[in-house]
């Protein structure tokens, strides 16, 4: 996995904020191109035999109103979908609960776009301590997987990816997409050092420094 193609060039992170159940949420937006059409990158992400090849083994349902469960990480109940255009989901792990919201988006020359908002309560000192790149960074491993797949058809080998995560490159990968969120922090209005000093300690977390 050596030569990993990142995709860094089409790759978007914005950070929102909108009202959920009365209470001040933010919105950690992600997104990446692939070569690839709209409807082959749906079907990467809802097709229960495709998603393990990219992310984790997945069971339950995936219908509206049906609960899904990742292997080891988060579950949840599948609120809406609309094929092959978007789906959104409640995303429960470790007692809380926040939300999913998947578009796939025709571009052209034959691409597609996955863009996914992850919504949660700002509430404690998680937010402050860590800031976005707290999912975010995980959310841009996700995709750097998906891309992976799409490239060649094939499974990513979880044991030669996480391999891969504590290489040279793929500890540069988390610094670059720290340092990504960090400026997409910044642009939403955070003060700068407060955005750093967030972001560095997000970095540290996920090179296991």
């Amino acid at each position: 996995m050596k030569d990993v193609k990142t995709r860094t060039e089409t790759l978007r992170r914005i950070i929102g904020h909108r009202v959920v159940d009365g209470k001040d949420a933010a919105v950690v937006t992600v997104s990446q191109s692939y070569p690839t059409d709209a409807d082959d990158l749906w079907d990467a992400c809802t097709n229960p035999e495709r998603i393990p090849r990219w992310f984790l083994p997945i069971s339950g349902e995936l219908r509206v109103g049906g609960r899904y469960q990742f292997e080891g990480n988060a579950g949840g109940e599948v609120l809406t979908c609309t094929p092959p255009k978007s789906f959104s989901a409640t995303w429960e792990f470790g007692g809380g609960m926040s939300w999913i919201e998947v578009s796939i988006i025709p571009e052209p020359g034959d691409c597609a776009r996955f863009e996914l908002s992850h919504i949660a309560h700002a509430e404690g000192d998680h937010w402050e301590t860590y800031g976005p790149g707290a999912v975010g960074i995980g959310w841009d491993q996700a995709l750097l997987g998906l891309g992976l797949h799409l490239d060649s058809g094939a499974a990513v080998d979880p044991a030669e990816f996480e391999k891969w995560s504590l290489s040279p490159q793929g500890l540069s990968y988390v610094r670059e997409a720290g340092n990504g969120w960090c400026d997409a922090d910044v642009a939403a209005g955070t003060d700068p050092e407060a955005a750093r000093e967030r972001a560095d300690r997000t970095i540290a977390f996920y090179s296991g420094e």
